[in-house]
């Protein structure tokens, strides 16, 4: 499945920036594989891939260094887009951040699973299958929690959803510390997780929509927060 309305080098070009921004596969700097290479690993033409790449330099994305290749652009704008750099810094309380999370997630999630494309939704499994590897190894799993709620946002298709992740960021930073200090919002999560995946892999959006306000309820209720 592709994103509807749009071309193909345009959802190459939506891939590539998730290699970027989600994946972390590349970082600002860093050249992109030649030419050959990307094409097979995107299992794409070099001729769709050249002109995903011209979106993405049109886009402050890229940059062609000639005589060198293809590089990550040095834009800290990425993730700063809409104004929201100062809002996400400001000092929200747990309880707050949480209640955004209740707000914006579950909707999120019902939107990925009617939009995402195959791509995206392997993504957001493989994310959801490496934090629960992460969980039951008790290893810091702040990083991929953050991926895989990142690439739920990405397959919304929704341009202000994913400004809006610099401060979900927030809550997932100070919310896997104290979860993880409790047994039962562990099992919790392991369980709210699997369901999530469940419903999104069957594309189910109600199903993927209420799973997902299940799990930031559970949270909640473990740190203590009324839902007045």
């Amino acid at each position: 499945m592709t994103r509807v309305g749009r071309s193909l080098a345009e959802n190459v070009a939506e891939d590539i920036l998730a290699m970027i921004t989600i994946d972390k596969k590349f970082a600002m700097g860093d050249k992109l594989p030649n030419e050959n290479e990307l094409s097979v690993d995107l299992q794409v033409s070099r001729t769709t891939l050249r002109e995903a790449i011209r979106i993405l330099v049109a886009h402050n994305v890229l940059e062609i260094q000639r005589g060198k290749g293809t590089y990550v652009k040095n834009n800290r704008e990425l993730d700063e887009k809409l104004g929201l750099k100062e809002l996400s810094t400001f000092k929200l309380n747990v309880k707050d951040l949480y209640e955004m999370r209740l707000i914006f997630e579950p909707q999120s999630a019902y939107y990925a699973a009617k939009r995402a494309s195959d791509k995206e939704l392997e993504r957001i499994l493989y994310y959801g299958r490496r934090e629960e590897e992460q969980i039951i190894k008790k290893e810091d799993r702040t990083e991929v929690e953050q991926a895989f709620h990142q690439a739920i946002a990405k397959a919304t298709h929704n341009e202000f959803m994913n400004q809006l992740m610099p401060i979900l960021y927030q809550a997932i930073d100070k919310g896997v510390p104290l979860s993880d200090a409790n047994e039962e919002m562990i099992q919790n999560t392991l369980r709210d997780h699997r369901m999530i995946m469940e419903f999104l892999a069957q594309r189910d959006a109600e199903g993927a929509q209420t799973a997902m306000k299940l799990h930031i309820l559970h949270a909640m209720r473990g740190f203590g927060f009324t839902e007045e």
